[in-house]
């Protein structure tokens, strides 16, 4: 692969990534109880708890809320990622990376 053409190869990676840091991924549980926006790139955004819907006796369904919301989005980001950068890997490859 000729320096051009890991040069161009730089250059879609860069704008893969930065699409992926605008990209907002939405996840809810507990029937919109909590709500969780992460980045494309795995950043949590913000976590949003709906105090209406959220019985306060019952704290550690609420922690499982959470943390199904958090993973769920974490395998959504992350699938999304790999379906963009899918057409690159092949290229990867050849620059031994």
């Amino acid at each position: 692969m000729s320096r051009f053409d890991q040069a161009k190869m730089l250059m879609r990676v860069k704008k893969i990534q930065k699409e992926l840091q605008k990209q907002v991924i939405t996840v809810e549980q507990g029937d919109g109880a909590v709500r969780v926006e992460i980045t494309g790139e795995q950043k949590i955004k913000k976590v949003h708890i709906d105090a209406k819907a959220v019985d306060l006796g019952d704290i550690g369904q609420l922690e499982r809320w959470i943390e199904d919301a958090v993973k769920d989005a974490i395998q959504q980001s992350q699938k999304i990622a790999a379906e963009k950068m899918q057409p690159m890997m092949g290229a990867l490859g050849d620059l031994g990376l």
